[in-house]
């Protein structure tokens, strides 16, 4: 398996790409914001984009978006295709994705929202840490590749404070970065917010 810097020759797997997104946001039945094969070349092209391989056949992808000025990136995207899953390729990707975006923009703070319980872990492995939406970007392009949701209209509803996602933020600047994992919290977390925003529908 090759995890690598993805580049213009591999336009050819932005379908692949895309479709397998939009599978899995069926599968989960959670936030997972689709992306077109047009949109996925755009990340391919400009060297924000890891890509995994086994030979030529696709396994997984994870790319980077800019907001604010350089001051916030984000790595989103991720994905392992269905043949390659359990098998902590997703992970690998990931660590991926992070480093080069520490390298690329080793002053912006990275950051995600996620529903998934094992890229929370991930992240916090990484030094990421929950944070309420307000101290991520609040670039409205950002917030608008949201709209593809099933979750968008609780996104709205709450003015952009809360969602079922989660806000996790890595700071270079923090030197207390946490290595310690509660995977209890993040699931009580995750709880909790299910709970709240299945009451208010039901009301």
């Amino acid at each position: 398996m090759e995890i690598i810097i993805a580049n213009e020759s591999h336009f050819k797997y932005a379908q692949i790409i895309s479709d397998t997104i939009t599978e899995s946001a069926k599968v989960r039945g959670t936030g997972i914001a689709q992306r077109s094969p047009e949109y996925i070349i755009k990340r391919l092209e400009n060297g924000n984009a890891v890509i995994a391989l086994e030979g030529e056949k696709f396994a997984g992808f994870c790319y980077i978006e800019v907001w604010g000025n350089k001051n916030f990136v984000a790595n989103s995207g991720l994905i392992v295709h269905p043949d390659f899953r359990k098998q902590g390729l997703a992970k690998k990707i990931k660590k991926a994705i992070f480093e080069l975006s520490r390298q690329k923009f080793p002053d912006a703070k990275i950051f995600g929202i996620t529903t998934g319980l094992a890229v929370m872990k991930m992240n916090y492995e990484l030094g990421y840490k929950p944070v309420t939406f307000s101290e991520l970007t609040d670039d409205p392009d950002f917030w608008k590749g949201c709209q593809t949701c099933k979750n968008f209209d609780v996104l709205t509803r709450t003015e952009k404070n809360m969602c079922l996602c989660t806000g996790m933020l890595y700071d270079p600047g923090d030197k207390k970065q946490s290595k310690k994992l509660n995977g209890k919290a993040f699931q009580r977390l995750k709880q909790m917010k299910q709970n709240l925003f299945l009451k208010k529908k039901t009301k």
